[in-house]
């Protein structure tokens, strides 16, 4: 097959859903099931790939571990600089990450994190430099503007995580188009979002979907993020999605049904130490989450997740580890 443009590269790029889709019924035929060869399992665990790693089907559930250079967070322990950065990585790694994620800005919604655009390149930098005299684990940069990502892309960095999905900052789909990162695409809208909120956020990531395949991401490279904690009713910060209803039954019911957003991707989930596990424990203080952060993760695993971005990498990778056996040992999947 000939292939003339790039448009005729993307044109196939849309029909890899589908495909996929006709794929896993041949392969789940009585007569395809009885043998022992795996066949699906075998090609989905290599269809997806964030950054070096295989993401989804039968690959493990990752963790992504959360390196915080932005002393505005909402949980100070996690904030990290200077040599504290690689130590801090290095002990992540020995603890099971896959990933680290960079955040150089804190975008909690309740709180007035917007720093100059400058800061947020420098913690970025500082912590790439610091963390590759270390180590080699894969990257991600956890920003919404075009020129912090081009600036952590161009050092190196393989993941852009954008709680935005892309629709923040004009210049981002640009900037991925130029260094084509894997992508973790957030669910983000500028308005007030009412109706079932499920079917809604499913809106919003296939909006960041258009724009990412638009600038020539393949579907392999993407999980989608369905924001839990940034949909609110009100908030100081611009990084949210208004809704009118109650964001706590918006989160939990995002938590309870993550196989149905998938939408062919994989998909992560970012709960760790977060206010709606503060509210249910009755507990303002991040500090003392860690129970509910690591119970809310394993019931993630357990409802479809692929990936967990998590401050608590060690605990969270014993939880996720075996709450995929007992997923297994009781035939419920992932």
């Amino acid at each position: 097959m000939e292939f003339n443009s790039i448009a005729d590269l993307r044109s196939l790029s849309l029909l890899y859903p589908i495909l996929l889709a006709i794929f896993r019924y041949i392969v789940s035929h009585p007569l395809i099931a009885q043998t022992n060869l795996k066949l699906a399992d075998l090609v989905i665990n290599y269809v997806h790939k964030i950054g070096p790693l295989h993401v989804g089907g039968s690959s493990p559930v990752r963790v992504m571990g959360i390196l915080n250079a932005s002393p505005e967070s909402f949980y100070k322990k996690s904030v990290k600089k200077g040599t504290q950065i690689a130590q801090t990585v290095l002990k992540m790694e020995q603890d099971g990450a896959d990933f680290v994620d960079i955040g150089g800005m804190s975008t909690a919604p309740y709180l007035s994190t917007i720093i100059p655009e400058k800061h947020e390149i420098k913690r970025v930098l500082d912590a790439i430099k610091q963390i590759r005299q270390v180590s080699d684990i894969p990257l991600s940069v956890d920003t919404c503007r075009a020129n912090v990502a081009k600036e952590a892309l161009a050092s190196g960095v393989q993941i852009l995580n954008d709680i935005s999905g892309l629709k923040y900052d004009k210049q981002m789909a640009s900037v991925v188009e130029r260094y084509s990162p894997s992508l973790i695409l957030c669910a983000y809208g500028k308005n007030t979002i009412r109706g079932n909120l499920l079917e809604q956020t499913k809106i919003l990531l296939k909006q960041s979907l258009h724009i990412a395949r638009r600038v020539g991401v393949e579907n392999q490279n993407i999980a989608l993020d369905p924001a839990v904690g940034f949909f609110r009713n009100k908030a100081k910060g611009k990084f949210y999605t208004k809704i009118t209803s109650d964001w706590l039954a918006r989160d939990l019911d995002v938590i309870a049904n993550l196989s149905s957003l998938k939408m062919g991707q994989p998909i992560l989930i970012s709960v760790s130490n977060k206010s709606f596990i503060g509210r249910i424990i009755e507990s303002k203080d991040p500090e003392d989450r860690l129970l509910g952060s690591l119970t809310a993760e394993a019931i993630a695993t357990i409802n479809g997740a692929d990936i967990i971005r998590t401050h608590n990498v060690g605990q969270t990778k014993t939880v996720i580890s075996l709450a995929q056996k007992m997923s297994k040992k009781t035939g419920k999947g992932l």
